[in-house]
């Protein structure tokens, strides 16, 4: 018995094809006899192939008992996607499933060319998939018929109304048949969806695949606790721990992928960029670029979060947390999909610390808590990574072989190995240094956090001062000058005291205890950044203000003027009144009486 079975024999062709050798869950469920020319709301997880499932049952609808579709004067099938990004992608999925049926796929989204559009809906296409928007348009200008609808597919429901396009779908749904077939595809289905289903669908069937922990089991979650200001070189780290085929680095605004976008490719990585503000010919060369291996990082806005299909994308990194659990769980399924293997990592800061063990909790994620990769770490995941590189594995073939023997015969096996060692990592980024982080507890629920140190003077009783050849000329300010100490000397901010910041220097205090781990931290010469450098002072600086508590206490009393010795201040002129005309003057007229020209 073929695993194709009920599926119709062209797209089985397709399947086949294609590579597959059995159908998912979802697809298996939509294909039921039970649920054929229904209704249904349809939920499962990422990667569950969605697109093919709906595809499918399309397919049995449409072509019956008959092996190739007719040329189609009007469309038969109408899919909306809320993104463009996703709208392509199922076009492409379609076209060659529906290949072997003479299929005609349409699309109809925002960024592209609508005259192009029209020409290809005035040729006749069997199925259009579109954005809200775009279809809308069409069908206005009377472009898009819909008279000959069949079936109405909303991929990505909950996107969409969470997107605003609640007005969007209303007005295609009502301009569709009223005896059309309603899908409605999208991996959680709240209550916004269920509302839109009672008032659009009829006698709807739900069908879900979704259960329990099944919906993260390909998909290894990480949750790494870093400073705020180490954030960036805690994603560089993560991104060279892994080294994975392809990876998505999740961020909260445009701004922010832009600028990672650019620091990333400073460092020698190959980065693409995906948001909002980039046309759709740039956000579409952009994915290409990643399926062709040609760009290795995106980094993207969650307009990339959903429907987006990179086959070797091995990790998801949320630069910045997600807003929710569906935000979460969209952003992750972006790797682990088709029964391949994943991993998710948010970059946690401190003080998110309660709020990211919520949204897992919600989310029902058990993830494993830690620190970002040290350099240690990924110099060793690089050595495991160069061992067991199947380049050390395959003989020298015949066009080696002269080559081979003339370096043996050179130099010494260890030579051209450590030679080979020097290639290898030629071409690699050099990891970041991290400051040390607190020693928070693996067991998220019962973290504890080190004792704070007991602010005030004692708590740097005999500490070292230190000057830093940057002062008020060159806008110093503590707050990146704490930030740089940490980083490049290895110290907490709880082991910095006093800063006293000078016209052409920089005085700081640094516990006693510490002092020596920081200059050794620094290296030679002392260096904190290009320009900067730090020296030992042999004591307290001459030339910094005392602090308050050295000065004494304040002056209760200012005296007098005349005990100072000040001249009184000089006596004013007497106030004179001006006086005012009496209401029964005759020289002056009341108000209330006409004034008489004869007067």
């Amino acid at each position: 018995m073929s695993a194709f079975d009920h599926v119709h024999p062209a797209l089985a062709r397709a399947l086949a094809e294609r590579g597959f050798e059995a159908l998912t869950p979802v697809q298996d469920a939509v294909l039921a006899a039970d649920v054929q020319e229904r209704d249904m709301v349809v939920s499962a997880q990422t990667g569950s192939g969605k697109t093919v499932a709906f595809g499918l049952t399309l397919g049995a609808a449409l072509l019956g008992k008959r092996n190739r579709l007719e040329p189609a004067a009007k469309p038969l099938a109408l899919i909306i996607a809320p993104t463009r990004e996703l709208a392509m992608q199922v076009r492409g999925e379609l076209e060659w499933l529906f290949a072997p049926a003479g299929g005609r796929i349409a699309s109809c989204v925002g960024g592209m060319d609508a005259r192009d559009e029209r020409r290809a809906l005035n040729q006749g296409a069997h199925i259009v998939v579109g954005t809200p928007g775009r279809l809308v348009d069409h069908i206005r200008r009377g472009s898009l018929v819909m008279d000959g609808l069949q079936t109405v597919v909303l991929d990505e429901a909950d996107e969409m109304l969470n997107l605003g396009f609640r007005e969007e779908l209303e007005f295609i749904l009502e301009a569709s048949p009223a005896e059309r077939r309603t899908l409605m595809f999208s991996a959680t289905m709240p209550r916004a969806i269920e509302t839109l289903a009672k008032t659009y669908q009829r006698d709807a069937v739900r069908v879900s695949t979704v259960t329990g922990q099944k919906q993260h089991a390909d998909i290894e979650y990480r949750a790494l606790v870093a400073a705020g200001h180490e954030s960036e070189n805690a994603i560089f780290n993560v991104l060279r721990y892994y080294d994975a085929t392809n990876a998505i680095v999740f961020c909260g605004t445009r701004a922010a992928v832009t600028r990672l976008a650019s620091r990333f490719e400073n460092r020698g990585l190959s980065v693409v960029s995906l948001s909002g503000e980039l046309t759709q010919s740039a956000r579409t060369h952009a994915l290409q670029a990643m399926r062709d291996h040609r760009a290795q990082v995106c980094v993207a806005t969650d307009v990339a979060a959903r429907g987006i299909d990179l086959p070797d994308l091995e990790l998801v990194i949320h630069a910045d947390l997600p807003k929710n659990t569906e935000a979460l769980l969209h952003r992750s399924g972006r790797t682990g999909r088709a029964g391949r293997k994943g991993a998710s990592v948010l970059i946690v800061p401190y003080s998110a610390r309660r709020r990211t063990e919520r949204l897992l909790r919600d989310a029902n994620i058990n993830a494993k808590w830690g620190e970002p990769p040290s350099v240690d770490d990924i110099k060793r995941r690089d050595d495991q990574r160069l061992l067991a590189d199947s380049v050390l594995t395959a003989g020298p073939n015949e066009s080696e072989h002269a080559i081979v023997k003339a370096l043996m015969a050179e130099h010494e096996p260890a030579r051209i190995a450590a030679a080979f060692v020097r290639l290898y990592r030629k071409g690699q980024a050099a990891p970041e240094e991290l400051a040390p982080t607190p020693a928070w507890s693996e067991t998220p629920n019962r973290q504890e956090r080190p004792e704070r140190a007991p602010r005030g003077q004692d708590n740097f009783e005999g500490g070292v001062w230190v000057s830093l050849s940057v002062g008020r000329n060159q806008q110093a300010e503590p707050r990146w000058l704490i930030p740089m100490l940490c980083k490049a000397g290895g110290i907490s901010k709880r082991q910095i005291g006093t800063i006293r910041i000078q016209q052409h220097e920089t005085h700081v205090e640094i516990d006693a205890a510490s002092v020596d781990s920081f200059f050794a931290h620094l290296g030679e010469g002392g260096r904190l950044e290009k320009q900067i450098r730090a020296t030992r002072l042999s004591g307290p600086p001459e030339e910094a203000r005392p602090h308050r508590a050295e000065r004494g206490p304040r002056q209760e009393h200012r005296p007098h003027r005349a005990e100072r010795g000040a001249p009184p201040p000089r006596a004013k002129p007497p106030y004179k009144a001006k006086r005012k005309p009496e209401r029964n003057d005759a020289s002056t007229p009341h108000k209330k009486q006409k004034w008489n020209p004869a007067d």
